[in-house]
């Protein structure tokens, strides 16, 4: 499969979904969700017609191992030719999980912000915790994006996984292996969701608001996708794959406390994020745009025990990644118990 992803972007672009689908040569859809608000906003059986060849509403976050078989017992089922995920990363991830394992293309209908459709890299949760890697085939064929479809993500859910799509952003600013090119697209990623999350927050019907940050989602997915993952999605892939906790929160809450410790060995990234989010200094500009959201809890109270933090710190330190500032146990320790 081309690791080329077609876009479709415009309010009501879900409409045509089973014209695209024809299009890309494709007739039976294994549709994927996580039910909830995300299936009442859009009906994929009334959407495909007799093209949707069954719908799994099971998806949950961080794709647990036995949610991905059970689904894949269904797909393997439907003989369908392409699988559908329609929500936010549980949904989009339960897809990559199943497009990785059949190698038929994916097809991403996002209604957060996290950007993640734009992206090979999946995950996957087991008792041994979250793996995570990247695969050509994990990458959707074809993202639709339809404002009118995020209208009623609640302002909570609308402000997390935009921080979510930030810490995208973010990293690819300094990532080990950031270009030129990939660095302006994160510039204009964390540019666009720091003046629209706030808009979101404020009034959440405003439909030009949440379009910029669709935008920006996308731009921060596809920034994250041409770049290497450093200390921050370490850290959060052990907080939710080992310990369970929620995906986009926590990223939000350990974003801050990150990029202060990676500040003094990537100045000119984040001067740049410095910029794009209008504030005088990068770290305490994410703090303060995470409290303008409504994102004010800690770690503790998102579910990180005192007796755990060991652990975690051992477990991020198990293996190497790239990221700007060599990080020992204890540099995990401290990160983990600034601001509670």
């Amino acid at each position: 499969m081309s690791e080329h992803t077609l876009v479709s972007f415009g309010p009501g672009a879900a409409l045509e979904l089973r014209a695209e689908i024809h299009t890309l040569g494709l007739h039976r859809a294994f549709v994927v969700t996580t039910g909830g608000r995300s299936a009442a906003q859009i009906d994929p059986r009334a959407l495909l017609g007799d093209a949707c060849a069954d719908m799994f509403s099971g998806a949950r976050e961080h794709v647990p191992s036995a949610t991905v078989a059970a689904a894949l017992e269904r797909f393997t089922a439907s003989n369908a030719d392409v699988c559908i995920a329609i929500g936010g990363g549980s949904a989009i991830g339960l897809g990559k999980a199943i497009a990785r394992r059949v190698g038929v293309p994916l097809v991403a209908v996002p209604t957060t912000y996290s950007g993640s459709e734009m992206t090979s890299i999946w995950g996957e949760t087991d008792d041994a915790g979250k793996q995570t890697g990247r695969d050509p085939l994990a990458k959707p064929r074809l993202v639709v994006y339809d404002v009118t479809l995020t209208l009623g993500l609640p302002v909570a859910e609308s402000a997390a996984s935009g921080m979510n799509a930030m810490a995208h952003a973010v990293e690819a600013l300094y990532a080990a292996n950031a270009t030129d090119e990939t660095r302006t697209i994160a510039d204009e990623a964390a540019a666009l969701l720091a003046q629209s999350l706030p808009a979101v927050v404020a009034s959440p019907s405003n439909i030009d608001a949440r379009t910029t940050a669709l935008r920006g989602a996308h731009l921060a997915g596809r920034a994250l996708d041409a770049s290497a993952m450093g200390l921050h999605h370490r850290i959060c892939h052990v907080l939710g794959g080992t310990f369970r906790m929620p995906h986009a929160r926590t990223h939000a809450v350990v974003l801050p406390r990150v990029v202060a410790f990676n500040t003094t060995a990537a100045p000119d990234a984040m001067a740049r994020l410095s910029r794009a989010i209008g504030q005088p200094e990068a770290a305490a500009g994410l703090a303060t745009l995470n409290q303008l959201l409504g994102i004010r809890m800690t770690l503790r109270e998102l579910g990180l025990r005192q007796a755990d933090i060991d652990q975690v710190a051992d477990e991020v330190t198990a293996t190497p990644y790239p990221n700007p500032r060599t990080v020992t146990r204890d540099d995990v320790r401290a990160i983990l118990l600034s601001g509670g």
